[in-house]
């Protein structure tokens, strides 16, 4: 049975209510009956009760949302089915006929047989006939009322039960029945069209993917209308007892050459269990009825399990996994039978759908199948098949798993577990990733994403197809055992083979259609450069190491003197790939022959180029080693006042910033560091003499630090001039032009002076408006960057990806022009969220998915009406206490600023539950939803482009959204940045780099400030530091034309009213507002262009 799985596979945007709208507070009455029945063997998955009276809610309106109804699409289809079985009710008898009369015949009638591979012999002694069916049904999900209707395309399976009498009794051996099940289905397809053919389009496709199952597919020749989105499969079947069970067993082989002896010489489990599933398509389609009777929440469990798996991309075709509709309703109805000890159910037909739906994913998760089969019923026989899961129906002598292969199976229990783990977290809500996300696209899910052709699978054009995709099975075995522990989960996809006209013979489809290859890597290992085989001495494991590894393979003596079969890779800087992709190319050349560049598409390291110097750790490890070094140097100086604490507080120190620090090559950028003192009596009680008493202490170690410490050079700055109570001073320490430092002074009296200013009813209004930015300032500075930078350190050296994704993220809002609006401890908590709370995948391994998932979160986030929530601990100190408390200070801000004037974003973590220390004052709403945008449209292009997606297409958009452009002179110098040659004198550019006066200068950066503390009422700036070299700005809306009136904050002109001549309104003069910030930029700026929209 179809099910219309095949159509689920098909990408789905969220339009449809079901995705996109949240359940509303309407409580469906319960349909649930009291659990006092359930049998003994259920108690083991009797844990699936809603997590909250909230996540019931949402799967109640989920599943009012996606019960089938009958609406026009159903109306049509079941109209054209009735017109079809009538049809094939007087489809007239023929034969019997040898086959070449028996094509020939069709031919005539332009209808050619659909023989699976290998064709029948041309001198075949057995006949094909046709004779009226001994019945047609409707089965599937459609009849059982157990399909969604947020499908594309209503499917319905209509069942042809091919009468006896065309079949001989050895008819199950050597492809014969499907033969004639092919001759039988071209014989329904001549009439079909010679009776329809001006009203539906007919054609063949695969049932499943199945080479040898053919069916006939009748869709409206008119698609186009909503109305005409249906199809009828016809599917030939036979009766239950038409061949002996005991012949299909898996372990029998039914595909016999001539001088074979014995039928177990080989076993044809796949050929058995498909043309067995043709016998028993009533048996179990009378089974799901049955327990669709028997417990009331069996369709709704099977709606929810259609959805879980539509998002994840399974379906019941070998192609999408072997895992759909029909399997899982199939699966759920013999739990409902046995399965458990003494003849005992599993589950129980008191269960609640969502307990059902619970309990079978702890099943899937929790049992091995490969393994340890599931037995459904009373049997002594033991069944299993090599690498193969089974649940075996004992009743029916069949495994309900046939078409799933090792690697589709392991990607079941690996979504399921997931899905388990975001079910079981009472943190956080679980319903959209169990239901409403799709998960299952390549570059999101999958670390590193491997795509081929599968001509390259297979040696010949055409074989044999009796084992479904056992080319397949050895690209898997290969794989896994050569990827060994670098790969955590691997799986494989291939494309969805296509349908032909019924004069057309099958496709040969080998050539066009691809493989997919999805790789979980091990961040510890799949860098490594060396593999260690077996010993020399151990000659069995030995030899079997050098077949797999062919010439790759090396003996080599090591240091600890043991010698061992070996194998070395280039490194990436070497070869230009990285080893995983060196490895995947050297085994399927080894095992499949040449494989050529143009051969293989491999995704997963295209992203982690664009973070520049590298993508890991290893590019700070200068600054770190000089940080540690300026620590000892600072403890080991004679300061009057015990050092408390010395604490980064830079983004150069945990791994984050947007590019390494420099090394020798330019002005580095000062990474901030506090210093913390013991307590004294000593230090004064006035916030500007603490200001000024901190620069004297600023002073006296730069002196004990010139006196102390060689190749280092020091100088005092100053900073927030004119605003005494906010700190005055720091201290710049550079050491060798590697890497500096910008100390400043930690102390704790200020936090309670500060607030004692702020309450002072006394002070005037700006005194107090001082203090309140001083105590937000001493905060972020003193309490809040700190704690974040050291938690980011420790996340960054226990997650191997996090660092180049907090980069590479910090790159995509840059190169965006969002730098001056989005901080880079908001973005850091944004990636961080995408490793702490993987859900619905696992913590990413490698840039790519860390990068994607986090643009994918940004472009669902609903910032309105939901905070970011970060456990930087990642080990669970924010409890559900803590997090109700982040929940309360949202609504807290929403109820106080509800047009999000100044807090738009909501970012609090386990450091930082207040939530705004980040987001207060920017970005404004207007920048939020812009990141909205950008992210959703990224989404879209990777949705798009899939594997053909260039990664650099991201980080681009369009300057034409702007109103005028500021393009920056190709001389600027960015902070940091190390400096081309400009053609002066060397020894006039090496002084202006030992300046310690320009140390942490940027002056684009400088001008962005000044221009929006100028024009910041009248004009939106947007800046991207060195992604872009340009800054781009946004007339505001305020400034549109208004009635005249002094005083305006910006420069305007008089015109003329447009209905009345004599009323003066003002118009805000850009062009006389663009020649001053030109003026004011001076040579920073090359060119002003102004938009023409």
């Amino acid at each position: 049975m179809t099910d219309g799985d095949d159509d689920e596979r098909r990408p789905a945007e969220r339009t449809s209510s079901a995705t996109t709208s949240r359940p509303s507070n309407t409580v469906r009455d319960a349909r649930r009956k009291s659990d006092t029945k359930a049998q003994s063997g259920a108690t083991a998955f009797a844990s699936g009760t809603f997590k909250s009276n909230v996540f019931k809610l949402q799967v109640d309106e989920l599943l009012g949302q996606i019960r089938p109804r009958h609406g026009q699409r159903e109306a049509a289809a079941e109209a054209a089915l009735h017109k079809v079985k009538k049809t094939v009710e007087q489809i007239p008898s023929r034969g019997p006929h040898l086959i070449n009369e028996a094509e020939r015949g069709l031919f005539k009638e332009k209808v050619a047989v659909p023989f699976p591979e290998p064709r029948p012999p041309k001198d075949a002694k057995y006949k094909f006939s046709y004779a009226k069916p001994a019945n047609v049904n409707v089965v599937g999900s459609f009849a059982l009322e157990t399909s969604s209707r947020l499908r594309d395309m209503v499917e319905i399976d209509m069942v042809v039960a091919m009468p006896p009498s065309i079949f001989e009794d050895k008819d199950y051996l050597n492809y014969r029945y499907y033969y004639k099940r092919a001759y039988y289905l071209a014989c329904i397809a001549a009439g079909l069209q010679a009776a329809h053919k001006a009203e539906f389009k007919i054609s063949f496709k695969l049932l499943h993917n199945d080479p040898l199952k053919p069916v006939l597919a009748v869709t409206p020749l008119e698609t186009s209308a909503a109305a005409a989105q249906w199809t009828v499969n016809i599917i030939p079947c036979v009766g239950q007892s038409q061949f002996a069970a005991a012949k299909l067993h898996p372990q029998k082989n039914c595909i016999r050459s001539a001088d074979a002896i014995s039928d177990e010489s080989s076993a044809t489990p796949f050929y058995n269990s498909s043309l067995r599933a043709d016998m028993l398509t009533s048996a179990y389609l009378k089974l799901v009825h049955s327990a669709s009777k028997r417990c009331e929440g069996f369709k709704d469990a099977c709606l929810l399990g259609s959805i879980w798996l539509r998002q994840r991309g399974f379906a019941s075709s070998l192609d999408a996994g072997g895992f759909g509709n029909f399997e899982w309703a199939s699966l759920l109805a013999l739990c409902l039978q046995g399965g458990a000890p003494n003849g005992k159910s599993l589950l129980s037909d008191g269960y609640s759908s969502y307990q059902l739906f619970k309990a079978t994913l702890q099943l899937i998760a929790m049992k091995d199948f490969v393994g340890n089969p599931l037995v459904i019923g009373s049997s002594s026989d033991s069944v299993s098949v090599p690498a193969q899961p089974v649940v075996w129906d004992v009743e029916t002598s069949h495994n309900l798993l046939y078409k799933l292969g090792e690697w589709s199976y392991r990607t079941l229990r690996y979504e399921a577990r997931s899905t388990l783990a975001a079910l079981g977290d009472q943190s956080h809500d679980g319903f959209d990733v169990t239901f409403i996300m799709r998960v299952h696209e390549p570059l999101y899910r999958y670390d590193y994403v491997v795509q081929l052709p599968r001509k390259l699978l297979s040696a010949e054009s055409r074989t044999s197809t009796h084992e479904g995709q056992s080319h397949i099975g050895k690209l898997y075995t290969i794989l896994k055992q050569g990827l060994g522990d670098r790969v955590n989960h691997l799986s494989i996809t291939s494309d969805v083979s296509e349908s032909w006209p019924l004069g057309s013979t099958q496709p040969n489809d080998k050539v066009t259609r691809l493989v997919t290859v999805g790789l979980m890597v091990n961040s510890d290992n799949v860098k490594r450069t060396v593999d260690h085989g077996p010993s020399a001495e151990n000659k069995s494991d030995a030899a079997a190491f050098r077949r797999f590894w062919g010439e790759k393979a090396e003996l080599r003596r090591f240091k600890d003197g043991s010698i061992l079969e070996s194998l070395i890779w280039a490194s990436p800087q070497e070869s230009g790939q990285p080893v995983l992709e060196q490895i995947v190319r050297y085994l399927l050349g080894h095992h499949f022959g040449a494989v050529t560049t143009d051969d293989l598409v491999l995704s997963g390291d295209g992203f982690a180029r664009l973070v520049k110097a590298g993508s890991d750790i290893a590019p700070f490890s200068t600054i770190v080693s000089r940080y540690n070094q300026f620590e000892q140097d600072i403890r080991g100086l004679s300061v009057p006042l015990s050092i408390r604490q010395i604490m980064p507080a830079d983004t150069q120190l945990c791994y984050s910033s947007i590019r390494a620090p420099l090394s020798g090559t330019g002005r580095p950028i000062p990474a901030d560091v506090t210093i913390q003192f013991e307590g004294s009596g000593r230090w004064p009680d006035e916030l500007a003499a603490i200001q000024r008493t901190k620069i004297a202490f600023l002073l006296m170690i730069d002196k004990m630090l010139q006196d102390s410490v060689d190749s280092v050079t020091t100088r005092v700055g100053l900073e927030n001039e004119g605003r005494d109570v906010l700190n005055q001073g720091f201290l710049d320490v550079t050491y060798d032009n590697d890497a500096t430092f910008r100390l400043r002074i930690y102390h704790d009296r200020e936090q309670s002076l500060s607030k004692t200013q702020m309450k002072n009813k006394t002070a005037d209004p700006k005194t107090r408006e001082l203090a309140k930015v001083g105590l937000a300032k001493y905060r972020c500075d003193y309490e809040k960057a700190p704690a974040q930078t050291q938690a980011i350190m420790r996340l960054c050296t226990r997650f191997s990806a996090l660092s180049g994704s907090i980069r590479l993220t910090k790159k995509w809002f840059a190169s965006h022009l969002l730098s001056n609006h989005i901080s880079d401890e908001l973005i850091e908590l944004v990636v961080i969220r995408t490793f702490t709370q993987p859900a619905p995948w696992t913590t990413p391994s490698s840039v790519q998915t860390g990068f994607l998932r986090t643009i994918s979160w940004l472009s669902r986030w609903d910032w309105r009406a939901e905070p970011l929530v970060v456990d930087l601990s990642a080990s669970g100190e924010l409890k559900q206490a803590g997090i109700n408390a982040i929940r309360t200070n949202f609504e807290a801000w929403r109820k106080l600023d509800p047009a999000m004037n100044r807090v738009a974003l909501f970012a609090a973590s386990n450091l930082d539950p207040e939530g705004t220390t980040w987001t207060d004052g920017r970005p404004l709403k207007v920048i939020a939803g812009r990141m909205t945008v950008l992210a959703k449209a990224a989404c879209v292009e990777v949705s798009e482009k899939q594997l053909d997606l260039q990664p650099a297409s991201l980080f681009s958009s369009p300057l034409t959204d702007f109103d005028f452009v500021l393009h920056l002179s190709p001389d600027v110098s960015f902070v940091g940045k190390a400096k081309r040659s400009s053609g002066k004198f060397k020894n006039l550019e090496l002084s202006s780099l030992d300046d310690t006066k320009l140390i942490g200068f940027d002056p684009v950066r400088e001008l962005v400030v000044e221009l929006e503390n100028i024009y910041g009422s009248a004009i939106l700036f947007f800046y991207g530091g060195q992604e872009r070299n340009v800054i781009a700005g946004l007339w505001s809306p305020v400034t549109a034309r208004r009635a005249w009136k002094v005083n305006l904050a910006y420069s305007t002109v008089p015109v003329k009213g447009k209905d009345d001549e004599e009323d003066v309104q003002a118009s805000i003069n850009k062009r006389a507002i663009l020649a001053e910030i030109a003026t004011l930029a001076g040579d920073l700026v090359q060119k002003v262009e102004v938009v023409q929209k």
